[in-house]
């Protein structure tokens, strides 16, 4: 396909989706298909029930990007117990994970072993669809320290009143298990499950994990009594409605990316672990630097630990150490435990100091804007991205088309970077195998006016990139720890941003100016 022909395609249909998104969202509860309505059997814990499914007709439009007729069958297969409706607006997000951002569904492909057998564990405990762990991609882009910007937080995205008091997790101003992937898994599943056991419907039980139980109810009550997601569409929240699409897109891309030409390019695995019982306090740094161990893998294995201790009232915390950096930990176990669990000296105030400057549990500002030093004397603000719910930016906004013309000694990553866009996004939507250009070829550039939160998580957890351009710089802020600005600005190592900042221990202090690239 040509380059022409591509912006073409590109062009129609995203003029399509901004005029007649109206039509098909905002009008009337969408109407069932003459046919009659398929059964699909829904498995539990028990029993084996029967849901009718009513989806709104399909609107097949010249203008696809994908050929409805590829993406219904092969849905039609992927289906287990949750239905996966083919429609006109599961299309556009499947569209949309594949052309507006293929990066996001690389990332997936990616990082999905990290978790994937985790999540496939605890759901075959709980009797529950193995599917459903599709659903972490679209609630946290599989970022184990998402926060939003209302508090919900981790891989399930759980608000705190709900973790702690619903499900007894322990949230305070050291620990938040929230983001740990084990328990924060095992709570998604009880929740999902006591759900199913609400509704009785796959479809109602994801609109509620993502609403609240009530809202469903609601929307239910305002839509005369309508029993599938679908019937009660338009009464339910804007987030809620491109919930249920949202997650048949990215489960149908995870499937069949390859196919769109989209592949992972590193593969993420996790890192093999033992553990230790804490039952002291017990300081995290000492214990890394005594025992040879990265103190950043011990983070990574550990992200439910805010601050760099553990407490004196510590209690039967199991320790993730990282298994291939044992060796010395288990030669020099006594000595190394004793030092790291030494109580220091004038302990309250030294603790209280410590956990004022590390602690990043309810301090840290997820929307608050970094400073950028251009020059010693001169501070300029950056813009924070937009963050809004996916129904508005898929079905309702459509990207900005530019086009770019390369110049010489022009190259990808500084084009995207002057664009603020993905460089793997840039090289699927030119059709580019390669990276290298030519002074004179034209770029089509899509960019967005907004991003979805599953895509900020996504991207706060990336490797780091390449260091180019003018230094940037950070302001600390109270709360902020070496770990959580590392994450903020591409996930740079934290022994890199110690090196570039000349720091010799691991506590940053509000006010302190840190590079960041």
């Amino acid at each position: 396909m040509t380059l022409l022909t591509l912006r073409s395609i590109l062009a129609g249909s995203l003029l399509w989706i901004s005029t007649t998104m109206q039509a098909q969202v905002g009008g009337a509860s969408p109407e069932p298909t003459p046919a009659p309505a398929p059964t699909t059997p829904v498995k539990t814990d028990t029993t084996t029930a029967t849901t009718t499914v009513t989806p709104p007709p399909v609107v097949v439009e010249p203008t696809w990007l994908i050929d409805p007729e590829i993406i219904k069958p092969r849905l039609e297969t992927l289906q287990k117990d949750i239905p996966l409706t083919y429609n006109s607006i599961t299309h556009q997000f499947v569209e949309y994970f594949a052309f507006r951002k293929p990066s996001f569904t690389k990332t997936m492909l990616e990082r999905k072993e990290l978790y994937f057998p985790l999540y496939e564990k605890y759901l075959k405990k709980y009797g529950l669809p193995d599917e459903l762990k599709y659903l972490s991609l679209i609630e946290s882009g599989l970022n184990p320290r998402a926060m939003s910007r209302v508090g919900a937080g981790g891989l399930w995205q759980f608000m705190p009143k709900t973790a702690k008091v619903d499900f007894g997790l322990r949230i305070d101003e050291y620990v938040d298990e929230r983001f740990d992937p084990e328990k924060a898994t095992e709570t998604a599943c009880r929740y999902m499950r006591q759900l199913y056991n609400i509704f009785g419907d796959w479809h109602l039980v994801l609109a509620a994990y993502n609403t609240g139980p009530g809202n469903v109810k609601r929307a239910i009550r305002r839509c005369n009594g309508g029993q599938t997601f679908w019937e009660i569409y338009n009464c339910l929240p804007r987030e809620t409605r491109g919930y249920v699409p949202q997650y048949i897109g990215i489960l149908y891309m995870m499937n069949h990316a390859e196919s769109h030409d989209i592949v992972a390019e590193t593969i993420e695995t996790p890192i093999e672990h033992d553990t230790i019982h804490v039952n002291s306090y017990l300081d995290i740094d000492k214990l890394a630097s005594l025992a040879n161990m990265s103190l950043e893998n011990i983070q990574k294995l550990n992200p439910h630990i805010l601050t760099h201790i553990l407490p004196n009232n510590t209690r039967h915390f199991a320790l993730r150490l990282p298994k291939n950096e044992l060796a010395y930990f288990q030669a020099n176990r006594n000595m190394i435990l004793d030092s790291a669990s030494k109580l220091p000296v004038g302990l309250l105030p030294s603790v209280q100091e410590v956990v004022a400057a590390a602690n990043n549990a309810t301090s840290t500002s997820e929307d608050s804007t970094p400073v950028v030093a251009v020059k010693s004397t001169e501070k300029v603000q950056v813009t924070p991205v937009v963050e809004e719910d996916v129904e508005e930016v898929v079905l309702r906004k459509k990207p900005k088309k530019k086009v770019y013309v390369v110049r010489r000694g022009d190259n990808l990553f500084d084009i995207a970077n002057k664009f603020d866009v993905d460089v793997y996004d840039l090289k699927v939507w030119n059709k580019l195998k390669k990276s290298s250009l030519q002074p004179g070829q034209k770029l089509t550039i899509l960019k967005e006016s907004a991003v979805t939160s599953s895509e900020k998580y996504a991207k706060s957890s990336r490797k780091e990139k390449p260091v180019r351009g003018k230094a940037k710089f950070h302001t600390v802020e109270d709360g902020d720890t070496l770990w959580n600005i590392s994450q903020r600005y591409g996930g740079i190592s934290i022994e890199k941003l110690k090196k570039m900042n000349g720091i010799k221990g691991n506590v940053v202090r509000a006010g302190m100016k840190i590079r960041v690239s």
